[in-house]
This record gives structure tokens, C-alpha cells and sequence, in this order.
């Protein structure tokens, strides 16, 4: 079994037809297989996601502010999908200098956001008014690019050694309202746009392979990196105003985020003639992230000192997670014949925490995949595929409630269908 009888297969094995719905704000996976490749090697992709996510009111929230749960009339008041399409590209070029030095460009869109709650006017009764102002709906966008450069050292041909330097740049967009995030009687109506910042982190490796049973494996660590964005802050507060401060602010201020750290294993191996089986884990601290502007925290300890946020009487975070995601793909990739090769692969995450924040209210989830790749020559392929989604259920908590049991809506039976397109050249 030679490695040139597989190499359509073990291609398209190590290529992610899509993106992942993935615990808290993961996205690319960011995988570096394409600098792995043999010899010069270019591959750019696109990658879909359509997610849908809905919910309810739970029947028991009290909304900070309130003394008592929503009126019988809106308990159980349905959220609708929150939860917005979005696509990131990636490319990556391995270019072999000699027969023991790499190099290597590795550009993707590793964390991300894109979640809307649109909801109407509704009165709180035990509140005394009017909680959604019916203006902004609640929405949160987060974006991040990498480029990684890569420096690769074999010294056999069986091992790998690689490491470099990664360049980040991180932005976002906050607006806080409505039922969903609880936000109207106690933080009021809050606004946060966060600058693009750019920072720079580290990467570093071991891979190793035999070709002759077409056998790859790789670990790849992949360092936190600090970032401190520049952060308008616009709003209202009416919990500032009971505690005697100017309720409306717009402030210039900093939000400190550091993006987390991870660790990718990646394995495959040849079973049979023209056929590999292929292996991805994935580690990724998010229990160590969160995200908190200046004046946010402020008004959060203000909430806190008030026992409006009895569950954080020091201040909380817009963002936060208790737990770190780790997630896993199996599956075969097999060629058909010189031109055609196809796959297929089960995929499964933990999440991050449950309950979890509202601004993304799922817990991990199950996933089946489907691909196929033409290659019309020897030098270059297409490669398309289709990945199900089956989303796990979760119950959504306003950050101020972060660290307990407490939450204000449900999620349940929610899924995703993700897409790809990716080709790839040998050069």
C-alpha cells in the first residue's frame, strides 16, 4: 500500500469541508494539515454556516429589578432564531526550501460571533414597565483573522519539528437589549464597539508519518494572545441612576480579551487498499475567557454593591465560560478511482459550560458529514462537502447570573447544516 495509491484519499481526509457550529466562539478549528502536505502545495476554501436557534422564556425567570417572575401571559414567550448565517475563508501556503526546511503561510478566521435577538414591546407588571425598548434588538458580533507563518524542520522522513510566530487581529460590536439578555431594568440600553486590535502569539509542533502505510500524525499547541481593544461605550443606565451617577454615558474606555490557547492531535492512517481512516481531537481553555469593557464593569460592581447581581457582587462579564471545550471528528476517506475520492465523518463537542451565556445558547453538539473531491490531474483537486448539525440543548443565562444555576430562556432541538468548497494545488 503505497502512498501514491492514496494520495487522493488522504487528501480529502485531512481537509474540513466546513467550519464548526463549535463551543463558545470557535470557528476555523485551525488546522495546519495543508502544511503537512508533501513538496509546494497551495489550498483556499470558503466555508458556510446556517444555523437555527430558538428558544423560550423560562417560566420561572425574575428579570433584574423585578420582585417577582413574568406574568403567567408571558412566561414561555418564544425567542426567535438568534442566531445568523455566517462564512470565513482560509487558504494555506507550504512551500518545501530543501529537502529538511518548510515554510509555510496559514491564513484563517479562528473565533467569531453572529447572534441577533429581535423581540417586541412587552410589559413586566411586577417591574412596573415597559422591559424591551423596541429601538435595537440584542446583537453581538465578534471577529478575529490569523496568519500564521510556519517554520518546518525534518529532520528524517518520518518526523516534522514546526513552529512560528501567529499574527491576530481581534474587533467586536455589542448591543445589549430585550427579553432575551434581561439587560432594559438593570443595565438599561448598552452599546459597545470594540476597535480592531492586533497582537501577536506562537505556535509549535511535532508531526510524524510513514508514507509506505500512509500513517500521519501531528500535535500542535497553539498559545493565548493578549489583545486590549480601544471601546466606545454609549448607554443608559438605570441602575446608575439609583445609585445617584449620570445614568447616560459615552466613554472612550479599554476591553482586555485574550484569546485562548488550544491544542489540535490529528491522525490518520491507511486500513486497506485506497482507504484511510482519520482522526481530529481538539482542546481549547475557554474557561479562561471573558470579555468585560471598563464602563460594563463598572455598572456590573455597581449591580453587584445595589444586590441586583447577587450572584456576582463584585461586577460579571458580557462573556464567560465554566468550561473548556474539547471536541473530536472520526472517519474514512476512500478513492475511488484516479479522479474521484469521498468521505464521510462523525463529529462530537462538549461545549463549554451549562448553563451558558444567552448570546450563544448551545451546548456542544453531534454532527455527520459527507465529502467529495475530483481531481481532473494528478497536481490539483476540488473538493465540496455538507455537514449536519444536531445541537444540544441548553439553558441561557444573563451574564449577571454567570457561575450559578440561574437562567431566563431554554434551547432546545435547535441544528445547523454547514458547507464547504476547497481546492488545492501541487506546484
Amino acid at each position: 500500500m503505497k502512498l501514491k495509491t492514496l494520495s487522493a484519499a488522504m487528501i480529502l481526509a485531512t481537509v474540513p469541508m466546513t467550519g464548526a457550529f463549535a463551543a463558545a466562539l470557535d470557528r476555523s478549528g485551525q488546522s495546519i494539515a495543508g502544511f503537512l502536505q508533501p513538496g509546494n502545495y497551495f489550498e483556499a476554501g470558503l466555508s458556510v454556516l446556517d444555523p437555527k436557534v430558538t428558544g423560550k422564556v423560562s417560566d420561572s425567570w425574575v428579570p433584574a429589578g423585578a420582585a417577582a417572575p413574568l406574568a403567567p401571559a408571558y412566561q414561555g414567550t418564544g425567542l426567535s432564531d438568534m442566531a445568523d448565517d455566517y462564512y470565513f475563508p482560509s487558504a494555506t501556503l507550504k512551500l518545501q526550501l530543501t529537502e529538511k526546511f518548510s515554510f509555510g503561510l496559514i491564513y484563517d478566521q479562528p473565533f467569531g460571533a453572529a447572534a441577533t435577538y429581535s423581540t417586541g414591546d412587552f410589559s413586566h407588571p411586577a417591574a412596573g414597565g415597559v422591559f424591551h425598548n423596541g429601538t435595537e434588538s440584542t446583537q453581538v458580533e465578534v471577529d478575529t483573522q490569523n496568519l500564521t507563518m510556519l517554520f518546518g524542520f525534518q529532520p528524517t522522513e518520518n518526523f516534522n519539528i514546526y513552529g512560528g510566530p501567529v499574527y491576530q487581529t481581534a474587533k467586536g460590536n455589542v448591543q445589549l437589549r430585550g427579553l432575551a439578555y434581561g439587560s432594559d431594568l438593570a443595565l438599561g440600553a448598552y452599546n459597545a464597539d470594540m476597535k480592531e486590535d492586533s497582537a501577536v502569539g506562537w505556535l509549535a509542533g511535532l508531526a510524524y508519518q510513514i508514507p509506505e502505510i500512509a500513517l500521519k500524525a501531528s500535535l500542535t499547541y497553539r498559545s493565548e494572545i493578549d489583545h486590549d481593544l480601544s471601546t466606545n461605550e454609549y448607554g443608559q443606565s438605570n441602575i446608575l441612576a439609583m445609585a445617584a451617577q449620570n445614568p447616560v454615558y459615552d466613554v472612550v474606555s479599554s476591553t482586555k480579551i485574550t484569546t485562548p490557547q488550544s491544542v489540535n492531535l490529528d491522525f490518520q492512517t491507511g486500513v486497506m487498499a485506497n482507504t484511510v481512516a482519520f482522526a481530529n481531537v481538539r482542546w481549547v481553555n475557554w474557561k479562561e475567557f471573558t470579555i468585560r469593557p471598563e464602563q460594563f464593569g463598572a455598572v456590573s460592581e455597581v449591580l453587584g454593591a445595589v444586590g441586583a447581581a447577587p450572584n456576582n457582587p463584585n461586577g460579571f462579564d458580557i462573556v464567560g465560560y465554566t468550561d473548556d471545550q474539547i471536541s473530536a471528528t472520526v472517519g474514512v476517506g476512500r478513492k475511488f478511482n484516479e479522479q474521484w475520492a469521498g468521505n464521510v465523518s462523525v463529529g462530537w463537542d462538549s461545549g463549554a459550560g451549562n448553563p451558558v451565556s444567552t448570546l450563544g445558547p448551545t451546548e456542544g453538539y453531534w454532527n455527520v458529514g459527507l465529502g467529495l473531491q475530483f481531481s481532473p490531474a494528478a497536481n490539483y483537486f476540488i473538493a465540496g462537502g455538507v455537514k449536519y448539525f444536531m445541537l444540544g440543548d441548553a439553558k441561557a443565562q444573563v451574564a449577571s447570573d454567570f457561575g450559578s444555576d440561574s437562567y431566563v430562556a431554554e434551547f432546545e432541538d435547535n441544528d445547523a447544516w454547514g458547507y464547504g468548497l476547497k481546492m488545492g494545488y501541487r506546484f
